[in-house]
């Protein structure tokens, strides 16, 4: 088998505009793997993998994992040690890589009896991923991204340990649209928010559909967003602390969502 060793190849100038730029990611609709495990969740999940990535060593080392997996529609690459140290972005890569397609934009559809988490503004990529991984392990319906960072930056994509492929994700900018949808299905709204005169979120009452909006980092819920929910809601804290990591914030609401069903 030939090994790539130049760094002029088209699927690998490829691979590094799409790590690179969101602009680029979405020109060409698609996005970038790296690592064992997500690679082959993504296989597993069919997910339109276009290009595999696998250095020499990698290769050689990861044979049987991908003698079984569907290839017939995913070109396999093979480059040298030196390239995959190249276009990593990880520390100590497996120097298992890919490139693959975005999937298509789902219509803003929810279940009447769903449990959501509609994200405003966050920010942080590493959140970002983390909230989605942690919303596949709890079992949440859906979640609803608004104004948020891009789900096909690499840090997101890595953050979720695969989940991006199982979860389901909407995407809509406008609030409007997403009250709509809530009141037309009779799903209740909740702002996540820090006010003292907001529910203590232990004695929130889940049952049915429901969906939390949690905000941006830094400035949490515009005011115009959490009036018009149903309630606002707050964890409680003790101490000098009265804020939580988005991220961390995120699962302790989705565990509660779930703990009432």
């Amino acid at each position: 088998m030939e090994i790539i060793t130049s760094r002029e190849n088209p699927v690998l100038k490829l691979y590094r505009k799409l790590s690179d730029s969101k602009k680029e990611r979405l020109k060409y609709k698609m996005f970038v793997l790296e690592g064992l495990r997500i690679v082959t969740d993504a296989l597993n999940e069919n997910s339109g993998l276009k290009h595999l990535i696998l250095t020499q060593q990698a290769f050689e080392k990861y044979q049987s994992e991908f003698s079984q997996a569907d290839l017939n529609n995913t070109r396999l690459i093979v480059i040298s040690n030196e390239l995959g140290n190249r276009i990593a972005q990880t520390e100590k890569t497996q120097g298992v890589f890919a490139v693959c397609s975005m999937p298509e934009k789902i219509p803003l559809k929810l279940d009447r009896n769903g449990k959501y988490l509609i994200l405003l503004n966050v920010q942080d990529p590493g959140n970002m991923g983390m909230i989605i991984r942690t919303a596949d392990a709890l079992g949440i319906d859906g979640i609803i991204a608004s104004e948020c960072c891009d789900l096909y930056n690499p840090k997101v994509i890595r953050s979720t340990m695969g989940s991006i492929f199982r979860m389901k994700i909407f995407t809509e900018p406008d609030t409007d649209i997403i009250f709509s949808e809530l009141s037309g299905k009779n799903i209740k709204s909740f702002a996540s928010v820090t006010d003292s005169d907001a529910l203590n979120i232990n004695s929130v009452n889940f049952n049915g559909g429901c969906a939390v909006f949690i905000g941006n980092e830094g400035n949490g819920l515009p005011e115009e967003v959490s009036e018009k929910c149903t309630e606002k809601i707050t964890i409680p804290m003790h101490g000098t602390i009265n804020s939580l990591n988005a991220a961390m914030a995120a699962g302790i609401i989705m565990w509660e969502l779930k703990r009432n069903e």
